[in-house]
């Protein structure tokens, strides 16, 4: 198979995931790149000769990103053919070839930078994560995040959740989560204070950067508007608290944060999410290592856990909700979740 075939199996393996994960526009958009993408632009000829791997580069989004960040620039052929209106496949393939031939110096640039959706309704598996490690310790929590993008997961305690039945957090916030809760329920009354946040990127956005948080939203399915809304309201809700992501290598990161003990009377909670499979053999290694270092000096008194939320060989449409706890040494799934938060299995 050539590496143009591969390129293009690609695309179709990410049209069925956006099946799955319900944006039939989106869909539409990897099929057509899949089947009428040529060299005959600089946008075209970079996809279909790609250096890396397409899977874990995540390639369709970048295309798909990049169409979306010109519609959203105003560009009047996109706009007509893009949600809410409606477009024949036709049509729609001609606006993206258009595109393409009056845009292709833009749109060939939005691909060398990897997509990061920053999607706030993980944080629904990272609450339960949470009120698990404070239930545990009986501590407040310094939480760290790398992979944090523009930070929004990392406020995941002042959002307002409903969680099936149940309900937790600021019923007044912008910010509110809608999941279906499967299994039993997390601690929602164990007390959860958290002192600090800090969180790291390769490429951190600045929330309060208009131009960064287009870049950001141009990733979300333009088919998805109530997801659109709930990243919005959770990007003027993070700007307004003051989050800043350092810009550091993962590895170096954790290897340095980790590298000193804790302060006693408070638990550090490393978390992450969807991120994971992006990360060089090396680096996850690097980053392991870090943690398995760091609990060894943990004590009940400045514990350390390790909370994440990540694709695995388990199943191929969820992410598993996994968390290690030292001094106790625990390593335990505790549940399932969608990979957009759609939905989390508990138990």
């Amino acid at each position: 198979m050539s590496n143009h075939d591969l390129i293009r199996k690609d695309f179709l393996r990410q049209a069925v995931a956006c099946e799955y994960l319900g944006s039939p526009f989106t869909v539409r958009i990897c099929r057509l790149l899949a089947e009428g993408l040529t060299e005959k632009t600089r946008f075209g000829k970079h996809i279909l000769n790609w250096q890396g791997k397409p899977d874990s580069d995540a390639l369709p989004l970048r295309a798909a990103g990049a169409f979306h960040a010109l519609k959203r620039q105003g560009d009047a052929g996109l706009f007509a053919v893009y949600p809410p209106n409606e477009a024949d496949n036709e049509t729609l393939w001609r606006a993206l070839e258009a595109a393409m031939a009056g845009h292709d110096d833009f749109l060939t640039r939005f691909l060398d930078s990897a997509p990061q959706t920053n999607e706030v309704s993980r944080s629904s598996a990272i609450l339960g994560l949470a009120l698990h490690v404070a239930k545990r310790v009986g501590l407040p929590l310094d939480v760290y995040e790398i992979g944090a993008s523009g930070g929004l997961n990392l406020g995941f305690d002042a959002y307002a959740y409903e969680l099936g039945d149940a309900r937790w957090g600021d019923t007044a916030s912008p910010v509110k989560i809608v999941s279906e809760w499967q299994g039993a329920a997390p601690p929602l009354d164990t007390a959860l204070h958290v002192v600090s946040r800090r969180g790291s990127d390769i490429n951190p956005l600045d929330a309060s950067d208009k131009g960064q948080r287009e870049r950001l939203l141009s990733y979300i399915w333009p088919d998805q508007t109530a997801r659109l809304a709930r990243i919005e309201a959770a990007l003027e809700a993070t700007a307004r608290g003051g989050t800043r992501i350092e810009k550091a290598d993962a590895a170096d990161w954790v290897e340095r944060e980790f590298a000193v003990p804790g302060v006693k009377g408070r638990a550090r909670v490393l978390m992450h999410t969807i991120m994971w499979q992006y990360l060089p053999n090396g680096i996850q290694a690097r980053i392991e290592a870090a943690m398995e270092k760091a609990g060894e000096r943990a004590t009940k008194e400045a514990p350390i856990a390790w909370a994440w939320v990540e694709q695995d060989e388990k199943e191929n449409v969820s992410a598993g909700v996994r968390l290690r706890l030292w001094p106790d040494g625990t390593d335990e799934e505790l549940g399932r979740a969608d990979f957009h938060g759609r939905w989390v299995r508990w138990g």
